[in-house]
């Protein structure tokens, strides 16, 4: 079997274009500071595990060449165009027949033990979910030992609290779908407080 592979989805870190909802809440400036470091956390947390192969797919795709934008020390590519179950899609299907987890950058706990037990529930079912509790997930597997499903992960209602369960409807009635560590984003003030207070 090819070596595992983590994706690491995120936007271009720029004033106003990534976390507007916790922007109007927090300040943008506040809100993009807060991106900014988790990315690079992130990157540094999960991007050295040997057990998998990391990259960051970034969007728009004009900036993925743009060195001094992203974390250091991991492969970038770009994530192509479409919205985001189009790009999704993309990036699962492409796996060659190796396990593909994508993790969105905005999940600030998520760990290396996290996405370890991701991959190892995956070994056993078609896809994973890692699930969020607005409805969302933080994390979107696939094994790749069968074709994508054609229409998986299109006509999701995303940034509702729909998101999940119509991601796992999309991917048809016999797609073997497990669930793994349920995780939060930090998408509003409420949210980013309760971060803070467990991290202090």
């Amino acid at each position: 079997m090819r070596r595992p592979r983590l994706v690491i989805f995120a936007k271009a870190p720029r004033l106003g274009a990534v976390k507007r909802r916790l922007g109007r809440d927090i300040g943008d400036l506040a809100a993009l500071a807060f991106y900014r470091a988790n990315l690079a956390e992130l990157a540094r947390r999960l991007g050295g595990d040997r057990r998998w192969t990391s990259v960051l797919a970034v969007t728009p795709d004009r900036v993925c060449d743009q060195t001094a934008m992203w974390p250091p020390g991991l492969a970038r590519q770009a994530q192509g165009g479409g919205d985001l179950g189009t790009r999704l899609a993309r990036v699962l299907r492409a796996g060659g027949g190796a396990p593909v987890i994508v993790v969105g950058s905005d999940i600030p706990e998520i760990t290396a033990a996290h996405v370890a037990r991701a991959f190892d529930a995956l070994a056993g079912a078609d896809a994973v979910f890692g699930p969020s509790g607005d409805g969302g997930f933080w994390a979107v597997g696939w094994r790749g030992a069968r074709p994508w499903p054609p229409s998986g992960l299109a006509g999701v209602r995303w940034s509702t609290g729909h998101a999940l369960a119509d991601s796992r409807a999309s991917l048809g009635r016999g797609t073997e779908i497990v669930l793994t560590d349920p995780l939060d984003d930090v998408d509003d003030a409420a949210a980013y407080a309760r971060w803070r207070a467990r991290t202090r």
